[in-house]
């Protein structure tokens, strides 16, 4: 089954585990159950949570590349363009004041323009 089908079973009140009445789970205990599944299967929830905030361009790009692995990386992706999250990792692209960035620039470098420079 796939991931989206088991969210959108779950999602409209249905069991995407098993059924409740057979098993006299209630639908919290399928809910937590369930996150432990998926879970699983995201990096940034089995993974240093740090990683995706990183200011070394290094882990950020390890942090990219953990994302490409993700089940769930156009759904993040597109939330954080939403929610124009602050910083970070978000779907495999680096968001810097709100806006997906190329590549996270070093603390403490120079603009890359220099008519921005005060």
């Amino acid at each position: 089954m796939r991931l989206t089908t088991l969210l959108d079973t779950l999602d409209s009140g249905g069991s995407a585990i098993q059924s409740g009445a057979a098993t006299g789970y209630t639908l919290e205990d399928e809910r937590a159950q369930f996150d432990r599944v998926i879970s699983e299967l995201i990096p940034c929830r089995v993974n240093d949570s740090e990683l995706w905030f990183a200011e070394q361009g290094a882990q950020v790009e390890q942090a990219k590349a953990l994302c490409r692995s993700c089940p769930l990386m156009e759904g993040c992706l597109a939330g954080a363009i939403d929610r124009a999250e602050p910083w970070g990792v978000w779907g495999g692209q680096v968001f810097i004041d709100g806006v997906v960035v190329a590549t996270k620039r070093g603390r403490g470098r120079p603009r890359k323009d220099a008519t921005h420079a005060a």
